[in-house]
C-alpha cells in the first residue's frame, strides 16, 4: 500500500496521546503531552527498546477514541460489519498503536507552535505548526471530542490530509476486493502501512 501521511506524523499523533487527565483544555493536553514525549525520548537510553515501546503503548491506547476512529475509517461499511465491529476496533487500535509507538524515537529537534483552539460544546479543533530546522513548517490539526470528561482524539489532519479519510479510502478498496475478513487479516498481519 502507498504512504498515507508523511512518516513523522505518527510521532505527533503519539505526542498528543499521552495527555494527562488534569489538563483542562485540548491545547493544554497537547502541550503537556509533548513535554512528556520529549522526556521519554531524552531518557530513552535508560530503558531498552521493547520496554520503552511498552510504556508508550500503555499511555497511547487510552488517549484515542479508537471506536470512533474505527467507525469513521470504515464509513458506510461500519453497519455492514456489525458482527465484527469489536474485532475490527481491536485490530485497528493494535495496528496503529504498535506502529506509532515504534516510531517515537524519531521525535527530535522539532519546535511546536500552538496556533488556535476552537471548542464548540464537546468538539474541539487544535491547530499547531511543527517547525523543523530541516524543512518547511508543517500544519497539524487535531480533531478531538470530549468523552467521559476527557478529550479524545478521533482524527489528525496534516497539511489538509486527514488520517481517517486516508484510511477510509484504503479500507474501502480492500473491502471491495475481499470483505471484512480480508481487511482484518491485513491489519493483524501488518500488511498495511500507516506511514
Amino acid at each position: 500500500m502507498g504512504h498515507l501521511l508523511p512518516r513523522y506524523v505518527p510521532v505527533f499523533i503519539l505526542a498528543i496521546s499521552l495527555a494527562p487527565a488534569f489538563a483542562s483544555s485540548p491545547t493544554e493536553q497537547i502541550q503537556e503531552t509533548i513535554e512528556q514525549v520529549l522526556t521519554v525520548v531524552n531518557n530513552s537510553a535508560q530503558s531498552d527498546e521493547p520496554d520503552r515501546k511498552r510504556q508508550l503503548r500503555e499511555t497511547l491506547m487510552p488517549r484515542f477514541d479508537w471506536t470512533e476512529m474505527a467507525k469513521q475509517t470504515l464509513g458506510k461499511h461500519w453497519d455492514a460489519a456489525a458482527a465484527r465491529q469489536d474485532e475490527f476496533v481491536s485490530a485497528f487500535s493494535e495496528f496503529l498503536g504498535n506502529s506509532y509507538a515504534g516510531k517515537i524515537g524519531s521525535y527530535k529537534d522539532e519546535k511546536i507552535v500552538y496556533l488556535t483552539e476552537a471548542v464548540n460544546n464537546d468538539q474541539a479543533q487544535v491547530k499547531t505548526k511543527i517547525v523543523s530546522g530541516k524543512g518547511e513548517p508543517t500544519a497539524i490539526t487535531y480533531q478531538m471530542h470530549r468523552l467521559d470528561g476527557d478529550w479524545k482524539i478521533y482524527d489528525v489532519v496534516v497539511e489538509d490530509i486527514s488520517l481517517v479519510v486516508n484510511f477510509r479510502s484504503q479500507f474501502s478498496r480492500i473491502l471491495a476486493k475481499g470483505g471484512i475478513d480480508n481487511l482484518l487479516r491485513q491489519l493483524k498481519e501488518k500488511e498495511l502501512t500507516s506511514k
